[in-house]
């Protein structure tokens, strides 16, 4: 059994996953913002986080 965890491997780099998830949104036209968005669908969330694995 592996021990693995949630965290990013080099911590410095959260502010760049950040910076690139928001760069992302905004290239798909969705309106991600800072805080809260649970008002945005599934589909919108996930295609953020799919093209930034596919990126």
């Amino acid at each position: 059994m592996s021990n693995h965890s949630n965290q990013n491997a080099v911590p410095e780099a959260k502010e760049a996953l950040n910076r690139f998830k928001y760069e992302v949104a905004d290239e798909l036209g969705v309106p991600l913002k800072k805080g809260y968005n649970g008002d945005l669908t599934s589909r919108q969330n996930g295609s953020v986080g799919g093209y930034m694995v596919k990126r």
